[in-house]
């Protein structure tokens, strides 16, 4: 299969473009992704993240339901799964096929879905059971419990800048207020040509649109906030560099000439 390399400036910059293809690459010089939903999706979730027990939890999670709730409309086998939670989530978070058929394994495993016929290419097709649809009904039924925060690139950022000396911290809340309102303003273009849903893909689209728009506008937000509490400290005469701490750690690695020398005894 083609696919086309691309360089974007922005992190929307294709979906008008690209909104649903699968057949594209995208590559910066932080991730290499095969469609637009995979750049948008890494560049939303800072790499720590997928690190983090809690986040892959709260992703199998929403899988495994969503693809329970989808198999509650009919049988369905598993690239055909693949292709109705794209349609379902405006293509935003895509699904390898290795992942479908892992999680059709557990919620059989699980007793939530089962094996059903197979056509004459051999697909096999899944159904839910009773369990399933309880399942599905409850997790309709349910809020989402968001996991302890992880930690954040940005806030990490700040707090470290404002303890160092020579650092300019309002020019580094500035920087990135500009970053913050220019993708803010693309993706608001974004959702103002395409604000006439015509389907239910199109309604699930701005939804995930709408998700990321208010994103931005939070962590302008916060960074106006930010900005206004360092002032008041600085004011205050609170905002000093940290300098580094003269009390020695009590644990740690030893130094190499200290582990020789208690070894020379």
């Amino acid at each position: 299969m083609a696919y086309e390399v691309l360089r974007p400036k922005s992190l929307v910059e294709l979906l008008p473009k690209y909104h649903g293809n699968n057949k594209c690459v995208i590559y910066d010089t932080r991730v290499s992704c095969r469609t637009y939903g995979e750049y948008l999706y890494t560049q939303r979730i800072h790499t720590e993240r997928l690190h983090t027990r809690q986040f892959f939890s709260e992703v199998i999670m929403s899988v495994r339901q969503s693809l329970l709730a989808i198999l509650n409309q009919g049988q369905c086998y598993g690239y055909q799964l693949r292709s109705e939670f794209d349609r379902r989530t405006g293509s935003t978070w895509p699904l390898n096929v290795g992942q479908i058929y892992n999680t059709l394994d557990r919620l059989e495993r699980d007793g939530l879905v089962e094996k059903a016929d197979h056509d004459a290419e051999g697909q096999i097709y899944y159904q839910i059971t009773d369990a399933g649809r309880a399942e599905v009904a409850g997790w309709l039924g349910s809020p989402v419990l968001r996991s302890p925060p992880t930690r954040d690139e940005l806030a990490i950022k700040l707090a470290v800048a404002v303890t160092l000396p020579g650092v300019e911290i309002g020019q580094v809340i500035q920087v990135q207020r500009t970053a913050t309102l220019r993708t803010l303003q693309e993706l608001t273009k974004t959702k103002n040509a395409t604000d006439e849903p015509e389907s239910s893909e199109d309604i699930a689209w701005l939804l995930v649109i709408d998700s990321l728009i208010f994103a931005a506008e939070a962590e302008v937000r916060w960074l106006d906030h930010s900005e206004a509490r360092l002032a008041r400290a600085s004011a205050a005469g609170l905002a000093a560099p940290l300098p580094l701490s003269t009390e020695v750690p009590k644990r740690g690695r030893p130094a190499k000439a200290h582990i020789a020398s208690g070894g020379a005894r």
